[in-house]
């Protein structure tokens, strides 16, 4: 990772999975094979799921695109490209070790022989055209990169998904979470291992709207640890949000020289249905390089394929029409039985995120000032992500998730559970970006280093310049899931990584600003006259 990347910390899911559409971004992450299945309950067609204790298998592979720390422009397609390759070469070992598991039983070298071991040959032939790619367009490949080829296999109670940190954490809720939802609470048994693990409903997935399941003792019946397909949320995933304590802290105080002034742009909340599985941040020129569905507003063409050049030309939903910015992230399901348009689709149902889509309520874009200093106008094409949609097994160092309720959002924001919400009120996701920038880059090797967090005060480091810090407020009408003896009926959960397990902490948010007619300096103009502006 580069400079100053670590935020901070701030207060703070139809056919089920098969074993070979698992994916993980960037070459890396945790796959899940499960040996035998979980207990799962379905009532009227209404998705009741708990933890079970399954005993599952994991490949472990090291995350290669977060480790890349410089790859020049005239690579950065081919470096995408061989990033997906990774993907698919850990869903083929997936695919893999969930359908041998008799040769398993019967040998215990074979997932090493047969498994792990030509994997690491793929990954680290894989790698080396990296390294290849980089270097011919005079670029300096990091040879610590070749060492992360191999891939390691674990048990799922030796995996730590949460990254290290038990319970909330910083958000005021001790280490066991909130016991006696689901035995152990977010540590151990709960959130990690036995929590939302397995490879979805074996093909039975959704049955004239209900929840179809294996007998939970059948070995080969693939698993029904968590949610309707298999892969999360389960009931230590929610928590009632009137039973956590106060948590937001006070934001500092604008001094003398600072810029208190604000601008809201209003793009609407996609009620036209612009999705894709694309993220041409991340992985451009890659179809379905997110795996999992994003809303669009703002632009209207933004896809793996879009350059700067089609931005200009996109259109956009924002009443500005000066506004050509993307403002994505990814869509939040309700996990009722109901299917949607991509149940049977890549980045949907295929890959473990199915569910009712739901359109926000409400959407609240609005940039801010620095307390500390003026700011300086977004540069064209700025490039931003904000939380990490992996940090089941990146750990939580840019987790940025936000989770509340209307009426509570100043008193208490969630990171690592979904809030569920007293009657009359509705589900909220805050989003604070990056609010410091290096002067130089619109974006970065690994889509971090050339934006930043300011510290404690407001003050941005290491040369940095303050930026309107853009956020984000959406609001979801959410029936409140219900949890009864470590069972939860309708979850929600925001769309992800099918490996992610659709915890909470993995929200996260795009943004590309790209403006015209002077709006980025009137944008910038208005918060350091200290106005109110839109």
């Amino acid at each position: 990772m580069g400079r100053n990347t670590r935020k901070r910390r701030t207060p703070l899911a139809t056919k089920a999975i098969a074993a070979s559409a698992a994916l993980a971004l960037g070459g890396g992450g945790l796959i899940w094979a499960n040996f035998y299945a979980s207990a799962h309950e379905s009532n009227a067609g209404q998705n009741q799921t708990k933890a079970a204790t399954a005993t599952v298998a994991t490949i472990s592979c090291p995350d290669v695109g977060q480790k890349l720390t410089s790859v020049p422009s005239g690579a950065t397609n081919g470096v995408a490209k061989e990033l997906a390759n990774l993907d698919k070469q850990i869903t083929e070992a997936y695919a893999r070790l969930a359908s041998t598991r008799q040769a398993q039983t019967n040998d215990a070298s074979f997932v090493q022989n047969a498994i792990v071991g030509p994997l690491k040959e793929k990954r680290a032939a894989t790698i080396d055209r990296i390294r290849i790619d980089i270097q011919r367009v005079g670029g300096t490949f990091d040879s610590q990169l070749s060492q992360l080829s191999a891939c390691t296999t674990q048990t799922a109670n030796q995996t730590n998904a949460g990254g290290g940190n038990n319970g909330q954490g910083n958000n005021g809720q001790n280490g066991n979470g909130q016991n006696g939802q689901n035995g152990n609470g977010q540590n151990g048994n709960g959130q990690n291992g036995n929590g939302q693990n397995g490879n979805g409903q074996n093909g039975n997935g959704q049955n004239g709207g209900g929840q179809a399941t294996a007998a939970p003792s059948d070995p080969a019946a693939g698993g029904n640890i968590g949610g309707q397909a298999g892969n999360g949320p389960v009931a230590a995933d929610f928590v009632d949000i009137t039973k956590v304590q106060r948590n937001v802290a006070a934001k500092p105080r604008a001094k003398r020289g600072g810029s208190t002034g604000t601008f809201t742009t209003r793009c609407g909340v996609n009620t036209n249905k612009n999705h894709n599985t694309d993220n041409v941040i991340v992985a451009p020129g890659v179809t379905n390089g997110a795996h999992h569905l994003h809303d669009y507003t703002g632009n209207q063409k933004v896809n793996a394929f879009s350059t700067n050049d089609t931005f200009l030309q996109g259109g956009t939903s924002c009443a500005n029409k000066s506004d050509l910015s993307s403002y994505y992230w990814p869509v939040v399901r309700v996990q009722d039985g109901t299917q949607d348009f991509d149940q049977n689709a890549d980045g949907g149902g295929k890959e473990g995120n199915v569910g009712k889509i739901l359109t926000p309520i409400k959407s609240e874009l609005t940039y801010v000032g620095s307390p500390t200093s003026k700011v300086v106008a977004m540069p064209q094409f700025l490039r931003i992500i904000t939380g990490d949609a992996k940090t089941t097994t990146n750990g939580l160092a840019n987790a940025n998730a936000h989770w509340s309720c209307t009426g509570f959002e100043n008193k208490v924001q969630l990171t690592e559970q979904y809030p569920i919400c007293p009657q009359g009120s509705n589900v909220v996701r805050l989003f604070s970006f990056q609010s410091c920038w290096d002067g130089q880059n619109t974006d970065s090797a690994n889509h971090r280093s050339h934006v930043a967090f300011a510290d404690a005060a407001g003050n941005c480091g290491n040369g940095f310049k303050a930026i309107p810090q853009l956020t984000a407020r959406l609001v979801y009408k959410i029936t409140p899931p219900v949890v009864q003896n470590g069972v939860v009926k309708n979850a929600y959960a925001v769309d992800g990584f099918p490996e992610q397990l659709h915890k909470a902490a993995t929200d996260h948010d795009d943004f590309i600003s790209v403006t015209t007619n002077g709006l980025a300096n009137k944008i910038a103009n208005c918060i350091n006259r200290g106005q109110r502006c839109q």
